[in-house]
């Protein structure tokens, strides 16, 4: 088996407020191989881009880290901005969430792809600009050889994102960590940006690392998938193990508060009851115990691990992994529907009762 490109290893990110440590990402790992595309999904406030930035070494000073993060073998954690420089973009390049972040208001489209270019080739202004167009055309913005001298005001929210995607793509990276690429565009406009990030993936023959909120952007496009929960990995496995068989609680509530097509309309919505943890002074247990209807009293005291279902073992990269202390039994259906569209449910949830 190839050697991972990317590596995360017990990674620890804590933010020191006011009112107490805020330990926003808890132990978690995974590993990236040539060509994989990882999906990690979560609630907000689960610790998905923390650790996104933590990778590209984009969180605050006061942020205190430690663990390991590795590109190609090589330690990222600790090093200086002037270190970081050649990895990102050219190594590791990010889509961050809001197109706007990324592109500068006062400078045309063309200009900023050209001098991320050239930040790391050497050609001149010419052959980047050809570059540049080329790169339009392929994440599909039309009239790329005019819309070039574009500036990003003049460009929907898609197509703005499909740029940064353009950007991303520029320096023929080894790893695409997009952020969020998706959210708050239409489905039509969606669907348009994953088809750029799948041509994207085609040119570069890059890894993905996509954190998205959408469980079905994941079906569509990842090969496995993380799910967090509480600053910490809860569930991991191939897309299809945990989509179909889920083995956490909370991977259970996520797929059933998705509606069915096959559903007349007439179903109410199966919404997960309660809010995600603080992240300052956790209490011990499992921090969904308190939302969790399997719960019994271990669970609010002894916080499960990380252990494989359906056979092989946890250090077993393509094994199906849950934090759970019934996860056998979520596993193995034999708890029945976990997750039911009660008026309690849907009361304690927040959503009225019609």
């Amino acid at each position: 088996m190839t050697e991972p490109v990317l590596e995360v290893d017990n990674l620890q990110v804590t933010f020191p407020t006011a009112d107490g440590d805020v330990l926003a990402v808890r132990g978690v790992s995974f590993d990236l191989r040539p060509g994989e595309v990882l999906g990690i999904v979560g609630e907000s406030g689960s610790g998905k881009s923390v650790t996104s930035l933590a990778v590209m070494g984009l969180l605050p000073r006061t942020a205190q880290l430690s663990g390991s993060v590795k590109f190609q073998g090589d330690a990222l954690l600790g090093r200086s901005e002037k270190q970081m420089m050649p990895v990102r973009g050219r190594g590791i390049a990010m889509i961050f969430q809001d197109p706007m972040t990324s592109l500068n208001p006062v400078y045309k489209i063309g200009w900023q792809i050209i001098e991320a270019i050239q930040a790391h080739q050497d050609v001149d202004k010419g052959k980047a600009r050809e570059i540049a167009i080329d790169l339009l055309t392929r994440v599909g913005i039309p009239n790329p050889t005019e819309r070039i001298d574009s500036y990003p005001h003049e460009f929907s929210g898609g197509m703005r994102q499909r740029v940064v995607i353009a950007i991303a793509m520029a320096n023929d990276p080894d790893i695409i960590l997009a952020d969020e690429p998706t959210t708050a565009l239409d489905v039509t406009v969606q669907a348009q940006v994953l088809e750029s990030l799948r041509s994207a993936l085609e040119v570069t023959h890059a890894s993905l690392l996509l954190i998205t909120h959408d469980l079905g952007v994941v079906a569509g496009i990842a090969d496995s998938v993380i799910v967090m929960y509480g600053g910490r990995v809860v569930e991991r496995g191939q897309v299809d193990d945990v989509f179909y068989t889920p083995a956490m609680p909370y991977t259970s509530g996520l797929l059933a508060s998705l509606p069915r097509l096959d559903s007349d309309g007439s179903e109410r919505l199966r919404p997960i009851p309660g809010s995600p943890p603080a992240m300052v002074d956790l209490p011990p247990g499992c921090p969904f115990a308190p939302r969790c209807p399997l719960s019994t009293d271990i669970c609010h005291e002894v916080e499960p691990a990380l252990v494989a279902v359906g056979g092989g073992s946890v250090e077993d990269r393509t094994a199906h992994l849950a934090a759970c202390h019934f996860a056998e039994d979520v596993f193995a259906g034999t708890v029945g529907p976990i997750f039911a569209a009660t008026s309690e449910d849907l009361e304690d949830a927040g959503v009225e009762a019609g």
